[in-house]
């Protein structure tokens, strides 16, 4: 059974940079697609990134510039560097991998 398990989400001001981590347990992920979503208060929940197995990435427009996405195979972990965060950034995040979502951690982007 696949488990996800997002953290590292936090209290940060504009133009900050937080680091969320998602650990995935249940079965090897080396070869699957990995991704990132958030849902803003009062809003749908929206694609943030993914991580090909084959090593591509893919960010929403949004974000390309300032979020990157990585993986540790090894690890079985997903990450998501956020840097020069705005206030539209705030929401909660999930990890997302073979239609499991994780539990979430929250952003919130405020001076």
């Amino acid at each position: 059974q696949v488990q996800l398990v997002e953290s590292g989400g936090g209290l940060v001001q504009p133009g900050g940079s937080l680091r969320l981590s998602c650990a995935a347990s249940g079965r090897n992920f080396s070869a699957t697609n990995m991704a990132w979503y958030r849902r803003a208060p009062g809003k749908e929940r929206e694609f943030v990134a993914v991580s090909g197995y084959l090593g591509t990435t893919l960010y929403n427009q949004a974000v390309k510039g300032r979020f990157t996405i990585s993986r540790d195979n090894a690890k079985n972990t997903l990450y998501l560097q956020m840097n020069r965060l705005e206030r539209e950034d705030g929401a909660t995040y999930y990890c997302n991998v073979l239609k499991v979502w994780g539990q979430g951690t929250q952003v919130t982007v405020s001076s």
